[in-house]
């Protein structure tokens, strides 16, 4: 069947690819204990992940438009694999950068291979479901490198489970290779010069940059809160232990895993019912706003409540990249895709660290920690509503409906 045979390998690589992402939040602790490291060298691992994954991002559009994503994203997953084997060899930070960065640049592919081949399958609609299949996996991915993986450290070491994650990367690699079929009749790939003109005409389209700023404030400021932010407002401003915010967040998480799997199930049923996947991701990203506006002011006490749908609503988001693709020829949804990812990680990483800077300077400024804490998320607000009013106002001007 054409749908276990495409889509379980590239689930199997995506949960990878979240497991190894959020790991360090459990072993970090284990690492600076056995090896002297402190909170700059954890951040100079948790960075070279991320600096890895995103520098790959533009070639990496170019090279599953080249070879396909069925190759390229088994080579890559052998780099992962040699990561995490580096990683658990590590007795310093140096050697544990260079795996942790391996590990990044190794599954980098992880989404983007998998949008590339549904694109080449799937009609539009059915593209929508897939994509909330394949992010319920990296969310359970996410789930399992919280409680599970910590109980795993209890009868095993984190060297031999890095060792044992590099094995089933490699595994996941030769699934990948040799049961995901080629496109028949798929056009011979164009020389590398006018693919990289390819990438120049995604950025050069008004389709692209409807979309780009909600890639960079909606979805990656959405990263930006999950990963840090959302822990430091329950603690700073909600006054709850950490405990409690990491079983609040846990919470999250396990919501998300729900969400994705109605975009799965509904999304294809809904759109044949006139309720298309434009119409979830406005509407979605509607309702991320209006949590967040309810966050910020306190106007509702069910924190709880609220951060679980904040997560829910936001999960809507990653129907932006099939819609996005979608105005762009098969042959150039690689690139589109990878294009579009290397914003959302711009700004994760540019909202992540400017909320940090705007809370020390309003601190320095005199300004209390909570005040400082609403402040920046007042900041992030502004940018996701001016980010959703371009995706309205823009698809509006291209007759295109938003709602």
């Amino acid at each position: 069947m054409l749908w276990v045979r495409l889509f379980l390998p590239f689930a199997g690589a995506y949960f990878l690819s979240y497991h190894f992402r959020t790991a360090n939040a459990v072993i970090g602790p284990v690492l600076s204990a056995e090896l002297s490291l402190g909170a700059a060298d954890l951040g100079l691992l948790t960075s070279a992940y991320f600096l890895a994954f995103g520098a790959a991002q533009l070639p990496l559009g170019v090279l599953l438009d080249r070879f396909g994503a069925r190759r390229v994203e088994s080579v890559l997953l052998l780099i992962a694999a040699a990561g995490a084997a580096v990683f658990a060899c590590g007795e310093g930070i140096g050697t544990l950068a260079i795996g942790r960065g391996l590990i990044g640049l190794g599954v980098s592919a992880c989404l983007m291979a998998s949008f590339k081949s549904f694109s080449q399958w799937f009609p539009l609609e059915k593209q929508a479901s897939l994509t909330g299949w394949i992010m319920t996996s990296g969310t359970l991915g996410a789930l399992a490198a919280s409680a599970p993986l910590d109980a795993a450290l209890h009868v095993a070491t984190w060297r031999e489970i890095f060792f044992v994650l590099s094995g089933l990367t490699l595994a996941t690699a030769a699934w990948v290779f040799f049961s995901v079929p080629d496109k028949p009749g798929s056009p011979r790939p164009e020389p590398l010069s006018a693919q990289l003109t390819g990438v120049s005409q995604v950025l050069a389209s008004r389709h692209f940059w409807r979309f780009a700023p909600l890639g960079f404030a909606l979805i990656g400021g959405f990263m930006a809160v999950q990963s840090l932010w959302s822990s430091a407002w329950l603690i700073h401003v909600n006054g709850y232990s950490r405990s409690q915010a990491a079983n609040h967040l846990a919470a999250m998480s396990t919501a998300m895993v729900a969400a994705y799997l109605l975009i799965g199930l509904l999304a294809t049923w809904l759109a044949r019912r006139g309720i298309g996947p434009n119409h979830l991701l406005s509407g979605g990203m509607a309702m991320s706003l209006l949590t967040m506006l309810l966050i910020i002011t306190q106007a509702a006490e069910q924190h709880y409540l609220l951060w679980i749908a904040y997560g829910v609503f936001s999960s809507f988001g990653t129907l932006a990249y099939p819609q996005m693709s979608a105005g762009f020829p098969v042959a150039l949804s690689g690139r589109a895709n990878a294009t579009f990812n290397l914003m959302v990680f711009i700004g994760a990483f540019g909202l992540q660290w400017g909320m940090g800077v705007l809370i020390d300077l309003l601190q320095a400024s005199g300004y209390s920690i909570e005040i400082a804490h609403r402040d920046a998320f007042a900041f992030l607000f502004a940018v996701q509503a001016a980010a959703y009013a371009w995706l309205l106002i823009s698809g509006r001007r291209a007759g295109t409906k938003t709602s």
